[in-house]
C-alpha cells in the first residue's frame, strides 16, 4: 500500500484519481485550502469523502507545502491543484502562475531538500501548444501557449524536466488534451452545454450562450485519463507522454450529440456571431453565440481600446508514445462522451 498525496483532490481529475487510488487500496491524503469552504461535492458523489484525508494547504506558499510534505513523507505526489480556467488566467495572471508554476516548483524543492524518495506527477495541458505550430501534436511538438494558464503550465512543465535531469529526481508529466466528466465543473463548455441542455429540454426558453463554437478540440473521458496519470507515474522509467483520443470535433458537433440526446433535431443557420441552432421539430432557438464569450485566435483591439484576449481554436492529440509504451488507449470519445454527460444532467435535473 502506497501512501499518496493529491493536490487538488476536490477538482474533477482530483476526485477521479482518488476513486481510483483508494479501490486500490492505497493511503490517500488530500489537500484542501486554508480557511476556505472546501467544495467536496464530487468526492460525496464517489462515495470516497470518509476515505481521505484532508491536509490544508495553501501550493503558492512554499513553508505549508514543506510542512505538508514533511509531515506525511510520501511515496506518490499527483498534482492536480491548479487555477484551470484559461478565461481566469487573464483576469488574474498574476495568481495564475503562483498556483501553476510556483506551486510546482514549492513541491520539487521540498523533495528535493528533504531528500525523500517521492515520485511526482505534474498535470500538464495541451493549452501549453497554444497557437499549434504542428499538427498533431505530440511530446515532441514546440509549445506556443496563447493565454498566461498556457504560459504557466508551460514553465511547469519545463522546471519538472529540468529536476528530472539535474538532480536525478522522480518526476514526470502528463500532457492531457481537454477531458470531461458529469464532474467537470459548468463554467466549462462542455458541462454549460450539458447541463443548460437538461434545462431546455425541461421548459427553459433561453437559449444556450456560447462562444465560438467553431473551435476544435480534443476530447476524452477524465477517468480513463486518470489510468493513463497513474500508468505514467507507475512507469519504471518516468518521462512526458501526451493523452488524447487522436480524435477532433468542434463545439458545434458537441452541441449537436447533446441536443439529440435531449430529444431535438438541432439544425445550424447563419455564420459567425450571427450563428444559431434551431430545433428542426419546433423551430426552437437552443443555442446563439455571444460576442462576450467570443475570444478571436489572436489577440485584437477593440474600437474602445480594450484588448480582447486570445483563444486556441485548434487541437488535436498524437497518443502514439503512450500507446506504445504504456499501452493505453482511450475508449471514450466526444459523441459518447457528450451522451454520458447530457444524460446524467438530464437524470439530475428531475431529481
Amino acid at each position: 500500500m502506497n501512501k499518496i498525496l493529491i493536490t487538488g483532490v476536490s477538482g474533477q481529475d482530483g476526485a477521479w484519481l482518488a476513486k481510483k487510488l483508494i479501490d486500490e487500496g492505497n493511503e490517500v491524503y488530500g489537500t484542501i485550502r486554508r480557511g476556505a469552504s472546501p467544495k467536496l461535492q464530487r468526492l460525496e458523489y464517489l462515495n470516497i469523502i470518509d476515505r481521505i484525508n484532508f491536509v490544508t494547504c495553501e501550493i503558492s506558499e512554499f513553508n505549508t507545502v514543506f510542512d505538508v510534505i514533511n509531515s506525511i513523507k510520501p511515496d506518490q505526489i499527483y498534482n492536480m491543484a491548479a487555477q484551470s480556467f484559461v478565461a481566469e488566467s487573464f483576469n488574474n495572471p498574476i495568481m495564475t502562475n503562483k498556483i501553476n508554476y510556483t506551486g510546482v516548483l514549492n513541491i520539487l524543492e521540498t523533495i528535493r531538500i528533504l531528500g525523500i524518495d517521492c515520485a511526482v506527477y505534474q498535470a500538464s495541458s495541451s493549452e501549453m501548444f497554444g497557437e499549434v505550430l504542428e499538427s498533431p501534436q505530440n511530446e515532441r511538438t514546440n509549445f506556443n501557449p496563447m493565454s498566461p494558464y498556457g504560459v504557466s503550465k508551460a514553465a511547469a512543465h519545463y522546471i519538472v524536466a529540468n529536476y528530472r535531469k539535474a538532480y536525478g529526481m522522480k518526476v514526470c508529466s502528463g500532457i492531457l488534451f481537454n477531458h470531461e466528466s458529469e464532474l467537470r465543473g459548468k463554467e466549462f463548455v462542455t458541462r454549460k452545454i450539458s447541463s443548460h441542455m437538461a434545462e431546455l429540454a425541461n421548459g427553459r426558453e433561453r437559449p444556450i450562450e456560447l462562444g465560438n463554437i467553431s473551435a476544435m478540440r480534443d476530447w476524452g473521458y477524465a477517468p480513463e485519463y486518470m489510468d493513463a496519470v497513474e500508468l505514467i507515474l507507475n512507469n519504471k522509467n518516468l518521462d512526458d507522454y501526451v493523452v488524447s483520443t487522436n480524435t477532433i470535433a468542434s463545439i458545434k458537433d458537441f452541441f449537436s450529440i447533446s441536443a439529440q440526446v435531449a430529444g431535438y433535431e438541432p439544425v445550424f443557420e447563419g455564420e459567425g456571431l450571427d450563428e444559431k441552432c434551431i430545433d428542426y421539430k419546433t423551430n426552437k432557438v437552443l443555442c446563439v453565440v455571444n460576442k462576450d464569450y467570443y475570444r478571436p485566435s489572436s489577440i485584437v483591439n477593440d474600437s474602445k481600446g480594450f484588448y480582447r484576449p486570445s483563444d486556441v481554436v485548434y487541437l488535436n492529440g498524437d497518443n502514439t508514445k503512450i500507446k506504445t509504451e504504456l499501452g493505453w488507449e482511450c475508449h471514450t470519445k466526444y459523441d459518447k462522451l457528450a451522451e454520458i454527460m447530457t444524460k446524467f444532467d438530464l437524470d439530475n435535473y428531475k431529481k
